[in-house]
């Protein structure tokens, strides 16, 4: 009677066994002052000149990554206008801006794929963003760690004929 009883459990417990496997792809996140920031919403823009644009959202926040190509490589910001980080958070209505620019902010965007063939941009990024706001009530930065994107889909900037 043991071993049925042994035998009945054991069944229950493979056949109850599923998986519950989550892929996040594509993916942009990492830690926003230490809390994680994971979009629900992502793309990607490379323009006529080269230069790539990502921008994530989730709720109330949008985050904006540029660089000046797309080309694997680490993009260093806040020593131009180029390279750069926006963060936009909305609250009550209000909108608070956090950017990195020349002598503003720091961090890094770093390009590590560029699938020219499907089309997706991967990396990672971290960063220092200053606050551009004028509202007392918001902090003086925003800062993200452990930052990725991961095969974020990539749409190419084409110059469309001008009409008559």
């Amino acid at each position: 009677m043991r071993r049925f009883i042994s035998v009945i459990i054991l069944l229950f417990s493979l056949v109850s066994c599923e998986d519950q496997v989550k892929f996040n792809n594509p993916a942009v996140q990492g830690l926003k002052d230490n809390v994680l920031w994971r979009a629900t919403l992502m793309n990607a823009l490379q323009s006529t000149d080269g230069s790539l644009t990502i921008t994530a959202y989730q709720k109330n926040d949008a985050l904006i990554l540029k660089t000046a190509s797309t080309t694997v490589k680490t993009y260093l910001l806040g020593m131009d206008i180029t390279n750069k980080v926006i963060v936009k958070e909305k609250t009550n209505e209000i909108i608070t801006v956090f950017s990195t620019g020349k002598n503003w902010g720091d961090g890094q965007i770093v390009i590590t794929e560029f699938d020219a063939i499907n089309h997706t941009v991967t990396g990672e990024f971290k960063f220092n963003a200053k606050n551009e706001s004028v509202d007392p009530l918001t902090g003086t930065n925003v800062n993200f760690q452990k930052g990725i994107f991961y095969k974020v889909p990539v749409t190419i900037e084409t110059n469309s004929p001008k009409q008559l």
